[in-house]
């Protein structure tokens, strides 16, 4: 497995693969890695003959200068992950690698089509723009046949989407489920800030999706969103920011109950920001 760190080289490994006429699986990732982003590794090299991961924590998605700083790092944990995984190459560049002065300072310009006005756009603004500028970035330079991502981020991947569509890229997008503890809590890189007795808390989080999920016979999409509301409103030490019933492929509030209905949440334990969602189908 190799682990580069420039553009320059990337190209080269990529020529080189291109040029064997084998096929590229993508894993885009922040590092950090967990049983979440393995699994998105082990389908990839499952489907393809090649496959790389990136890691890089993306500076131009985070809202909060705290929140980056703070964004766990470990490159050599993560490099021992992926190679038992069955990785072939990490590309882990620098930020000067990846942007210039200037898209470091000023925002990425793209047409989300209202997908960023809701849920994590209305909470984190510009935060997508950061999501498309690096991701955009990385699959012109990687130039995969399919990317891996997982559903725990769900207006993200409907964002992935759309910018593949939108700007051309010829890679099919696989989208994956949501990885959870045992205990029911979504895997995320962020559960590593959590102290034991708050990753128990953070536990109620998807048992009141779970228990949400009994209820779409009694009740519209309004009265569930309230009811949710107050679950966890009457659970101390967490503190919602927004739980939202949406369309899965508008984002838009949901009035009535679909096949394509999902349920996505923001949750604060302590200073940790969690997200998680549920399918209403």
């Amino acid at each position: 497995m190799l682990i580069v760190r420039n553009v320059a080289q990337l190209q080269s490994e990529i020529s080189k693969v291109k040029d064997n006429g084998q096929t590229i699986g993508f894993v885009p990732t922040m590092g950090a890695l967990h049983a979440g982003h393995i699994g998105l590794v082990e389908r990839s090299v499952a489907e393809n003959d090649y496959n790389v991961v990136s890691i890089f924590v993306n500076p131009t998605q985070f809202n909060n200068a705290s929140d980056l700083e703070k964004y766990p790092r470990n490159l050599e944990a993560d490099a021992l992950l992926l190679e038992k995984a069955g990785c072939d190459l990490i590309f882990a560049p620098s930020i000067d690698d990846m942007y210039s002065e200037s898209e470091q300072n000023n925002r990425f310009e793209f047409d989300f089509e209202g997908l960023d006005t809701v849920m994590e756009g209305k909470f984190r603004p510009g935060h997508f723009n950061g999501v498309v500028q690096i991701v955009s970035k990385l699959f012109t330079l990687v130039q995969p046949h399919k990317s891996y991502f997982g559903e725990k981020d769900f207006q993200q991947l409907a964002i992935i989407h759309l910018m593949t569509q939108k700007l051309g890229f010829d890679i099919e997008i696989i989208d994956c489920p949501i990885v959870r503890e045992a205990s029911g809590l979504a895997m995320s890189s962020r559960n590593e800030r959590l102290t034991v007795a708050q990753r128990e808390l953070a536990a109620s989080i998807s048992s009141v999706l779970f228990e949400s999920i009994k209820l779409t016979n009694n009740m519209l999409p309004a009265e569930l969103t309230s009811w949710v509301e107050n679950k966890i409103a009457q659970i101390e030490g967490l503190k919602l920011e927004y739980f939202e019933i949406v369309d899965a492929k508008t984002l838009q509030t949901a009035n009535n109950w679909n096949s394509a209905t999902v349920g996505c949440i923001a949750v604060f334990c302590g200073e940790v920001r969690l997200i998680d969602n549920i399918r209403y189908n």
